[in-house]
Parts: structure tokens; sequence; C-alpha cells
């Protein structure tokens, strides 16, 4: 794999967003492009920042005042899901397929026994062990 590089596996035509964007409007475009993260450009297009679904996390933990939304509004019911003993590139052609980032890994008998992620497979493929400090 050291023979394969960025430039083949990235995405171009990247969906960006200017830095007087408003929250709401991102979040649209984000569900709409189905995509995870906007980059954020001034007019030149030079990066300023990201904004990631992980960040609307922080934006609702943060909010005031509270919703008092419960979870059953906005959860997914229809889960993917892998079995421990299916194989990591099954599980990695149903996150491309069904364009999802976690894998719930199940049992008959036990039900939730763990969960599988992009980072899971990213970590795989990687020689790093321990992620850097941001």
């Amino acid at each position: 794999m050291d023979d394969i590089f960025v430039a083949r596996l990235m995405s171009s035509g990247v969906i960006s967003v200017t830095p007087d964007t408003l929250v709401e409007e991102a979040a649209d475009t984000l569900l709409d492009e189905q995509i995870g993260s906007l980059v954020v450009v001034d007019g030149n297009n030079q990066l300023k920042g990201i904004l990631t679904s992980t960040d609307f996390v922080r934006i609702v933990r943060d909010s005031k005042p509270k919703a008092q939304t419960t979870v059953e509004r906005y959860m997914t019911d229809q889960v993917v899901t892998v079995e421990a003993q299916d194989s990591i590139r099954d599980a990695a052609d149903k996150m491309i397929t069904y364009n999802i980032h976690h894998l719930p890994v199940v049992d008959d008998e036990e039900g939730v026994i763990g969960m599988l992620s992009t980072t899971d497979l990213t970590a795989y493929i990687s020689d790093v062990v321990q992620p850097s400090p941001a």
C-alpha cells in the first residue's frame, strides 16, 4: 500500500462554505450532500477551517435553552449491522454502499457486542498505533 498516494483516493469537488454561512444552512448542506464535513474557505478558496458532524453534536450539547427532545425522534431505526465473523472487506463494502461510518456488531444470542467504525478500518491499514495529540 506504500505505492498508493493520496491523490488516487481523495475526493475532489470538495463542498465548501464561507465563515459567515449560517449553521442551519451548513446542516442542510451536510444532509443534502450526504457528507460528514464541510471545508470552510475564504473568497480565494484558502482554507479557514472545517465543520464536521461532530461539531454539530457540540452545538446541540451547548445550546441553551435545552430542547428536551428524546433520541427516538431522530434515531435511525433501520440499522445496518455486521457479525463478528464477517470479513473486514464485507464491512467496508457495507459502509460504502450505505454511506455510513459506524456498524454495530451483533450476535444472535448476545445482541450488540461491539462497534466497527471507519476509524477502526483506517487504523487497521495504518502503521500508527496511537493518534497524535490534536
